[in-house]
């Protein structure tokens, strides 16, 4: 993996939120995108990390623009594509905030929704064993795909015991020490919810909007992700039923 970050002086107090968005060939979403985090997230202390995954139309200079009305966003750039896990993990790795806000970088995840998932996250009490996953109750997509992600969520959950109703959707909020003590592998993402029961912490889903893609086009398909998502499944099993990490400390974020 070849990352590169952008060379911005950060801000001289560090954000409580870092809102990590994966991105590639997504010229069009992103400024929106940007603008309503922004809008979503005011009075808060956050930062913005889109993760341009190997982009080769205008994503690159997109973010660049996007940069000089919100200071908050910085870009981390790979040189070419690495997949939306490795994003993610470049953009937790790269965040100054300890709290984590992942959503999608294709405009389907509402940022409005956020506020929300926070909230929920500090009632509970926050700290590195607590995810708060979204439930998009009304999806916005095909019936072909509503179809196959409700049945590939009805086996993973069976088989997993991940307590998710919808474990694909990206908006999450978590402490970023506990994802990078998760294990990293390709298509980690799919399984948060999982990995985080596997370290000994605990789900809460919280209803959230789902909107059409009405800018870009898709990145995956059914059958790409349904293969996938089977020869992930069984690696993960595997990888449940060995020991995780038992020494992480808790430590509550404000």
């Amino acid at each position: 993996m070849n990352a590169e970050s952008d060379s911005e002086v950060r801000q001289n107090t560090t954000p409580n939120i870092a809102v990590v968005v994966p991105v590639r060939n997504e010229a069009e979403n992103v400024g929106p995108l940007v603008d309503e985090i922004a809008a979503a997230l005011h009075g808060r202390s956050f930062e913005m990390l889109f993760v341009d995954d190997g982009s080769d139309d205008g994503t690159t200079e997109a973010l660049a623009q996007a940069r000089v009305k919100h200071p908050e966003l910085r870009a981390v750039r790979h040189q070419s594509a690495c997949g939306q896990s490795t994003a993610i993990i470049s953009g937790v790795r790269a965040a100054s905030a300890a709290i984590i806000v992942t959503m999608d970088g294709d405009g389907q995840n509402d940022p409005a929704d956020a506020p929300a998932l926070l909230d929920k996250y500090k009632e509970l009490g926050g700290g590195n064993r607590l995810m708060i996953a979204g439930h998009r109750v009304n999806r916005r997509d095909t019936w072909l795909r509503r179809v196959s992600s409700r049945i590939a969520n009805g086996v993973r959950g069976g088989l997993l015991g991940d307590a998710t109703p919808d474990t694909g959707c990206g908006l999450k909020v978590f402490s970023g020490r506990a994802f990078l003590d998760m294990p990293a592998f390709d298509h980690m993402h799919r399984f948060l919810p999982a990995l985080m029961i596997r370290a000994g912490g605990s789900v809460h889903s919280v209803p959230v909007n789902h909107r059409p893609r009405t800018r870009g086009t898709s990145k995956y398909g059914v059958w790409n992700r349904l293969w996938v998502g089977i020869v992930d499944l069984f690696g993960l099993i595997w990888l449940i039923r060995r020991p995780a990490n038992p020494d992480l400390e808790e430590s509550k974020d404000s």
